[in-house]
């Protein structure tokens, strides 16, 4: 079964749409979801990953599908077939790009597009059940191949991500790091000036004083 549909902006990972009524069913659905925001964030790297992909998870499988600047994700469970679950998304990427295609560009804020919640509804109670009749036929059809779409494991495949982001965090940590230590050595530098000159400057404070008192008492 389709348990779950997302779909993202592929240049900044921007989340455009989500099924409302996604994860209800799902035990630690919201575990599942932060997964497809970071494959969404690296898609967004561009690390020339393929347009098509099927990621395995735990007792499921994200199918997700690229169209230009779209990225179209949906996870269903391990026995649900491929070629189902990618003529699914292709259904959603041609009416999502024909009812949104001048704003996809310029949507500014996360899920900007939630009515097309409605259609993906529609459409997933369609492709629910593999064995109708429908389905059947499109399990059939001889002309749409899946067998070369690559399967990964989401481990593999965030992985690199998450390598990425610990070179970024341990790069962000040593720049803080290395002002706190510029800001140690200035203080030391300051501490050492005062410890050199505050002797002279006192006697000569003393001295002025002495001058101005002696020349106020004649």
């Amino acid at each position: 079964m389709v348990k779950m549909t997302m779909i993202a902006r592929v240049i900044d990972g921007l989340p455009l749409v989500e099924g409302l009524d996604d994860g209800r069913d799902i035990k630690d659905a919201e575990f599942y979801k932060q997964q497809v925001k970071a494959l969404f964030k690296n898609l967004s790297r561009g690390q020339n990953d393929p347009s098509r992909m099927s990621i395995e998870t735990g007792p499921y499988i994200f199918h997700y599908l690229v169209e230009g600047s779209v990225c179209y994700l949906t996870m269903c469970d391990r026995a649900y077939p491929k070629k189902l679950a990618f003529q699914y998304l292709e259904e959603l990427s041609n009416e999502f790009e024909r009812a949104n295609g001048p704003q996809i560009e310029t949507a500014a804020r996360p899920y900007a597009f939630i009515k097309f919640d409605t259609f993906i509804q529609k459409t997933k109670k369609l492709y629910q059940d593999s064995h109708t009749q429908r389905n059947v036929a499109k399990l059939n059809d001889e002309i749409y191949e899946v067998h070369q779409i690559m399967t990964r494991n989401v481990q593999e495949v965030l992985g690199v991500g998450e390598q990425l982001d610990q070179v970024s965090q341990m790069s962000s940590r040593l720049t803080s790091e290395s002002r706190i230590y510029a800001d140690k050595a200035k203080d030391l530098n300051r501490q050492a000036l005062i410890r050199k000159w505050a002797p002279i400057a006192i006697v000569f404070g003393v001295v002025f004083v002495l001058f101005w008192l002696k020349t106020k008492l004649r």
